[in-house]
């Protein structure tokens, strides 16, 4: 019995230590000054617009900066929800270490097209389908969209082909132009080749480009790049060539099976 007394006096002090210990070592030392923002930005590579120079200035405009502040005074909250305004931040999280410094961790929206429309509009599409000012200062090359874009348009439908690129390696580095016609049938305009890729309607776009990959790697490598000046996928399972001086004449199409027997286009 005095055993049992025992190992529980001994077992409720040391829980009792416990507790004394990790109070004490969360307990911000009285009068912890904030010294220091650290930023850290996500998504570099693609975007690169926002610095600590910019954060800690829209800070200073609102009052909100931590540096010299007791940091039980920093409210975590009221910064994030303040450069969630910013309308090149995506996501914010703020939070405090004992050593009094403050951490910002900002997701940066990323743009996945350019917009410049024959109306005028000038601005960046991000990969959610929203418009970004066209100040963003964007690090990595992106295709431009020229012609007939509605902003609507651009942000239910195009924004698809713009996050698709980013995520093609072959695709992005590929494709420079995107026009989109009156009829919002879509022409690219290649990096490499002297020809267009009429696409048609944008709607099944990932088999199409499938298609053309294919024609490229086993018709193209074979006649040159430069043979023709139109490939057109509109058509499922064809590909129609034009040859330069002839965009006006009907052109024979070229069945899939053709383009896998290596057989690029019909000679006239």
């Amino acid at each position: 019995m005095l055993r049992r007394i025992l190992l529980s006096i001994i077992l409720l002090l040391i829980i009792v230590y416990l507790v004394i210990a990790v109070t004490g070592l969360n307990r911000k030392p009285a009068g912890l000054v904030c010294h220091d923002i650290e930023l850290i930005i996500k998504d570099t590579v693609n975007v690169g617009f926002i610095n600590k120079k910019e954060v800690t200035e829209l800070l200073d405009k609102k009052g909100l900066n931590p540096i010299g502040k007791p940091i039980e005074q920093v409210h975590c909250k009221a910064l994030e929800q303040e450069l969630r305004k910013h309308p090149l931040i995506d996501h914010v999280e703020c939070y405090k270490v004992p050593s009094g410094k403050v951490f910002i961790e900002v997701s940066q929206r990323i743009p996945v097209l350019r917009i410049m429309s024959a109306d005028g509009s000038d601005y960046y599409l991000d990969n959610k389908g929203t418009i970004m000012p066209p100040d963003a200062k964007c690090v990595a090359h992106l295709a431009i969209v020229t012609g007939n874009v509605e902003k609507s348009y651009a942000m239910r439908i195009l924004y698809k082909f713009g996050v698709f690129l980013q995520q093609n390696p072959f695709w992005d580095a590929q494709i420079e132009q995107i026009n989109v016609l009156p009829d919002k049938n879509i022409e690219l305009v290649p990096r490499v080749g002297d020809h267009i890729i009429y696409l048609g309607k944008i709607d099944d776009f990932e088999s199409k480009l499938e298609r053309i990959k294919t024609f490229y790697e086993k018709g193209l490598n074979l006649v040159g790049w430069n043979k023709y000046s139109v490939i057109n996928v509109e058509f499922n399972n064809q590909i129609i060539c034009t040859k330069p001086g002839e965009e006006k004449e009907d052109k024979q199409p070229v069945k899939q099976d053709s383009v896998t027997a290596l057989k690029p286009v019909n000679e006239h």
